[in-house]
């Protein structure tokens, strides 16, 4: 929408910007940072054409602003709020407010239109419409400021020092109103000296120094770059925070009382492929010996198969040791794999349980501490940092996700908004109330949330920008209307089980397109789930871990189900850290109808990409009493707006793809949208009614 080329400004002889570059995409909003006389303020003019440029474009939708007047600027669709606010003392409110469109001419009735949006969005501002804006407070006198702005209908607002000389409170809501407005499809450039404000708000950033654009690119990778803060921020100390060039600016006062804001601190110690396979060999070592020793099962386990520790000297022989599976942690309940002397368990979780005894996992201080520290790994991964707010949906108690999610928010330094799951009403009061930035959950609850919001029409009040989910499957297509329910928020696939710590073990990396594990708390191996036998990269299959570091219940080998695939070679986002395939389902979920295995994935990946259905659906197998003939039939929403005559269509349509794709013939229905159950928990897809009989 805006591209700043080469632009350059004077004041006199004394040279204000140098060849600057700067563009603003349509719907974001950018901040522009630095220290005072930097020359924020004087580029806010300069494209208001308040100052004439002394060379360099201004680009507005391809038009060039150089040389218009302010008035004819405001007429394309530009608008600002000046530092210092610059109202009419001795006007009312409404008074200025309506000059904000007198360069448009418009008529009375749509003076009065826009006067109330103005309003609506700048509530301070209700019942004060009458009183002379000399008199107004600080903060009233800002929302006035913006009013009067947004009066011009702007398709790029400008706002030059909006917090300046406010309280923090008020500095709060006014802040708030900038991320409505910008959910809402505003345009905004930012300019603000309090940086940490700035750049919590926006998007992207562009960092200015005397004059010219010394850094730029996506705003938490600003407020996190180690070296940059050095760079800038000079010997500025938590008693002295003016004591560096940008200690004005705000960016020493970004709460000093937490975890320092840099996210190498939970990047992993080896760089290389090869210093990754000599951490793994010693770990392995290491928890052969500790569980040998430790515990009674991996003795007789390890002795029944003929290996003593010091057998293993490579991380080939990992495939000598016998596999470790979700029976064995049953049959030992309720203190399975345990290696260590109960006083120094610090902590228990387990499985919901849903088939049999719980699987119930111990802990020691030290596991609990690394647990923390690599789910603070994964939230940094994903970007959170400690100016963002995550309400977390998932369950508390003996499960491991509250916990998880929690404790590595706090070690990350962002604010925990600790909820669980269900209860939607507070769900939403709390989106509204706190603002949270990230919002944590299973697939199926964000899902919930997601069409919650939208029914509610709450999305532009809302400042989402983050959903981290877990627990279950996802199809893309359920992954996009969760995205855009949300407002547009980025999703990030965050595995994890029980027996494995807890949820955190991995995350999804910014480019979408894998998850990464954390190799150096653990091995992971893919087998074939039939023969057992170790697959190579790139093949799918079950997956194996075997854990590193974990002194209370040690894994060795242990069978997880998941089906996913390592991916080979070094991820494009640059991490050292391996990598597998999002998880494409499990062995155990896997169902056979009519001889053809059949994952709940594949199902996804084909309605997915037929046009016109919702993201719910459900898989009905039932067998004939008399034929002994199985039957499957398939339950799928239509899409929220498409029309009942196009069903007959789409049933086609589905059933043909199955067919291609699966090689079995199904019934479906395709039924109305929302009239598949939501859940904040699992949702359950299958229903298998051919066997009957217990099992037990």
């Amino acid at each position: 929408m805006l591209k700043i080329e080469n632009l350059s400004a004077h004041y006199g002889a004394a040279l204000a910007l140098d060849k600057v570059d700067l563009a603003v995409a349509a719907g974001e909003t950018v901040a522009l940072v630095g220290a005072n006389g930097a020359g924020k303020t004087t580029l806010l003019k300069a494209v208001m054409g308040l100052l004439p440029s002394s060379g360099g474009r201004i680009l507005f939708q391809d038009e060039n602003l150089c040389g218009l007047s302010p008035r004819r600027i405001v007429a394309k669709g530009l608008a600002l709020s000046p530092e210092g606010r610059e109202l009419f003392p001795d006007l009312t409110v409404a008074e200025n407010l309506r000059l904000g469109a007198v360069a448009l001419k418009l008529p009375g009735g749509e003076v009065k239109r826009r006067l109330q949006e103005v309003v609506d969005i700048l509530p301070m501002l209700a019942g004060k419409l009458a009183r002379i804006a000399g008199t107004l407070s600080g903060g009233e006198q800002q929302m006035a400021a913006m009013g009067r702005a947004l009066m011009a209908g702007p398709e790029l607002l400008l706002l030059d020092e909006p917090s300046l000389g406010l309280s923090p409170l008020i500095t709060d809501q006014l802040f708030d109103i900038i991320r409505q407005l910008g959910r809402s499809g505003t345009t905004i450039l930012l300019v603000e000296q309090n940086a940490a404000r700035a750049l919590a708000a926006s998007r992207r950033a562009f960092l200015l120094a005397n004059g010219r654009i010394v850094d730029s690119g996506e705003s938490w990778r600003l407020l996190n770059d180690p070296q940059l803060r050095r760079a800038f921020l000079g010997a500025a100390t938590e008693n002295n925070p003016a004591g560096s060039r940008l200690g004005a600016a705000g960016l020493t006062n970004i709460r000093l009382e937490k975890t320092p804001m840099n996210q190498q601190q939970f990047v992993p110690s080896f760089g290389t492929k090869q210093e990754l396979a000599d951490l793994q060999l010693r770990g392995l070592q290491w928890t052969l010996r500790h569980a040998y020793e430790g515990s009674a099962f991996y003795r007789e386990r390890l002795e029944k198969a003929g290996i003593v520790p010091g057998d293993i000297t490579s991380l080939a022989d990992i495939v000598r040791l016998p596999l470790t599976t979700a029976e064995d942690l049953r049959d030992g309940y309720p203190f399975p794999l345990r290696a260590v002397p109960f006083e120094q368990i610090v902590r228990i979780h387990a499985s919901s349980g849903t088939t049999g005894k719980r699987k119930v996992l111990c802990y020691t201080q030290k596991d609990v501490d690394d647990w923390i520290h690599f789910f603070a790994r994964a939230y940094a991964m994903a970007g959170v940092t400690p100016l963002d707010r995550v309400q977390i949906a998932v369950g508390y108690g003996v499960w491991t996700a509250g916990a998880g999610f929690q404790w590595g928010c706090e070690k990350v330094g962002a604010m925990a908004i600790p909820i669980g799951p269900g209860n939607v009403d507070l769900q939403c009061q709390f989106l509204l109330d706190f603002q949270p930035t990230v919002f944590c959950s299973t697939a199926s609850m964000a899902l919930l949330m997601a069409e919650e919001i939208h029914r509610r029409g709450i999305a532009h009040k809302i400042n989402i920008r983050k959903v981290i989910y877990g627990s279950e499957r996802s199809s893309r297509g359920m992954r996009q209307k969760i995205s855009e329910l949300f407002g547009g928020a980025e999703l990030f696939d965050i595995p994890g089980l029980t027996e494995l710590y807890g949820p955190g073990t991995g995350i999804e990396c910014i480019h979408h397109d894998c998850i990464h594990y954390w190799g150096d708390y653990y091995i992971l191996e893919i087998i074939d789930p039939v023969t057992l036998q170790p697959l190579p990269d790139g093949e799918w299959g079950e997956m194996v871990v075997t854990t590193l570091r974990k002194e209370a219940a040690p894994l060795i080998r242990y069978r997880t189900h998941d089906i996913t695939r390592i991916i080979p070679g070094r991820c494009t986002c640059g991490s050292p850290l391996p990598r597998h395939s999002r998880l494409k389902g499990r062995t155990d979920d896997m169902f056979k109808f009519r001889g053809v295995n059949i994952y709940p994935s594949s199902i996804d990946a084909i309605l997915s990409q037929i046009p016109g259905l919702g993201s719910e659906y459900q898989v009905h197998l039932s067998r004939d009493a008399e034929s002994g003939r199985d039957s499957m039939l398939l339950k799928v929403e239509k899409g929220k707006s498409v029309e009942k005559e196009r069903i007959p269509e789409i049933t086609a349509e589905i059933a043909h793809q199955v067919k291609k794709l699966l090689l079995v013939s199904v019934d479906i229905a395709v039924v109305d949208y929302g009239s598949l159950p939501r859940s904040e928990k699992k949702s359950q897809r299958i229903f298998d009614q051919r066997i009957r009989d217990s099992i037990i």
